[in-house]
């Protein structure tokens, strides 16, 4: 963000133009950006200059960077959203085992940085995810049964608040804010970098194997009986798939529904006798079910691990829902498969439930406000809303599965998986929506930021 001619600063970039189209580009095509006006801002002067702007202009500061969770952000009528770009690139202290990370990074140059000096990371599923804006929501990673929240493992967090003023949040500096940042549901200002504490892990048994979903009745049992006893080193998901007809997914994907089980297992101490053990447990009763139609589960460096999950790397427009589920039994598996299984006439491209207990169920001392997720899975959905007819379509079934899983529904959401401001959202007990308020007071008074709050996160 530049000044213009003589000093006078350029007039905001508004629809239409080639700066406000590079400041609402969103990953999530289903989610376009409409703000009164965008800029990319990649400096604490760019984002100083931007907040002048807004109040100049009676315009609300809202933030972004990848866009993937562009389906959340609601409503930007009357917004100047900033775009925050990384300044910099991701700096790894190899003897602390910390990453340095500015804000608008992807995941693929942290995870890159950190193999570099045979460090892994607590990253999403998709290398494309910005890491910042993850962290900030709790993250769930493929190592999280292991190492808890990605959340927990920010050690501080550089921001520039409504005052124009640069903060740093760290243990020793501001605790108070340092643990409203992390899960506290924003709306404290724009965060302009973290540092994460790195994992000694230099090798996992990790991958996905697809089968016909007519056997998803044994599978799915197999699985959910494996997760109630499985080590806090694996991570897993199983996923009911409508994979489309496009370069890349081999042929034998396409040709119907399919039942995937992907996932990531530890090797402690580099112990990887121990982590295969733990793959024959889960994956033995699965292939025994059928033959796989691919399975590509074997050893892999963490470099490796965000592509385990395979999602797109391409821009798509995607309409999402999440719940946090109890253990759904028996009862709970047939229910799921009724509605996203063969037969069920699901339009989700992907209907995912995601392990999670362990570490991941666990208060930590040394997280943030949201520290922990009390559920024994997270069900994440989605559909490819190209259009009117399929977001209908796509809305009326999640709608659908919604009905069929709530008497599991905890009530709960994981702030990472929501991808649609209307649906459902509450990860804070009312006591710690109160205490991220009182950080919010101390340093907005003024409430510049509270349109890029999530819903639930506040009661002012």
């Amino acid at each position: 963000m530049s000044g213009g001619p003589g000093g006078a600063a350029a007039p905001l970039p508004r629809p239409g133009s080639a700066g406000y189209a590079a400041a609402v580009r969103a990953f999530n095509l289903a989610a376009p950006l409409r703000p009164d006006a965008a800029v990319v801002v990649r400096s604490v002067d760019d984002i100083r200059l931007a907040l002048r702007r807004a109040a100049a202009e009676g315009l609300r500061p809202r933030i972004h960077t990848t866009g993937h969770a562009a389906g959340s952000a609601g409503s930007m009528a009357g917004a100047l959203l900033l775009r925050v770009a990384p300044a910099g690139r991701v700096e790894v202290d190899p003897l602390r085992r910390v990453a340095r990370i500015p804000a608008g990074t992807p995941w693929s140059a942290v995870v890159a940085e950190a193999a570099a000096h045979r460090l892994a990371v607590a990253h999403g599923s998709s290398p494309t995810v910005g890491a910042v804006g993850y962290l900030l929501r709790g993250g769930v990673s493929f190592y999280g049964r292991s190492a808890g929240l990605a959340s927990n493992l920010v050690r501080a967090v550089e921001l520039v608040t409504a005052d124009g003023r640069p903060r740093r949040a760290a243990p020793d500096c501001d605790p108070e804010l340092f643990r409203a940042l992390r899960g506290g549901g924003g709306g404290f200002g724009v965060v302009t970098s973290v540092e994460i504490e790195l994992l000694p892990v230099r090798r996992v048994v990790a991958g996905t194997a697809f089968w016909p979903a007519e056997c998803a009745d044994p599978l799915l049992d197999a699985w959910l009986r494996w997760c109630r006893t499985a080590p806090p080193e694996a991570t897993t998901s199983l996923r009911v798939m409508n994979l489309p007809r496009v370069p890349g997914i081999p042929p034998s994907l396409t040709e119907g529904p399919v039942l995937g089980v992907d996932g990531v297992i530890v090797a402690p101490d580099d112990d990887l006798d121990r982590a295969h053990r733990v793959a024959a447990g889960l994956l033995g009763p699965l292939r025994a079910v059928a033959e796989p139609l691919l399975d590509t589960w074997s050893v892999l460096a963490p470099e490796a691990v965000p592509a385990v999950h395979m999602d797109p790397v391409e821009p798509v427009p995607v309409l999402g829902d999440h719940m946090l589920l109890a253990d759904p039994g028996s009862a709970g598996a047939a229910a799921f498969l009724r509605v996203v299984g063969a037969g069920s006439g699901s339009p989700l491209v992907s209907a995912e439930l995601r392990q999670l207990g362990a570490a991941l169920g666990r208060p930590d001392a040394r997280g943030g406000v949201l520290d922990h997720l009390a559920a024994a899975f997270a069900y994440i959905g989605a559909g490819i809303a190209d259009g009117p007819v399929a977001r209908d379509a796509v809305a009326a079934h999640h709608r659908r599965v919604r009905t069929a899983l709530g008497p599991w529904d905890t009530g709960r959401t994981a702030p990472t998986f929501v991808e649609t401001a209307g649906q459902p959202q509450g990860h804070l007990e009312p006591a710690k929506v109160h205490e991220v308020d009182r950080v919010r007071v101390r340093v907005d008074p003024d409430g510049v930021f509270r349109d890029d709050v999530m819903p639930g996160s506040s009661a002012r």
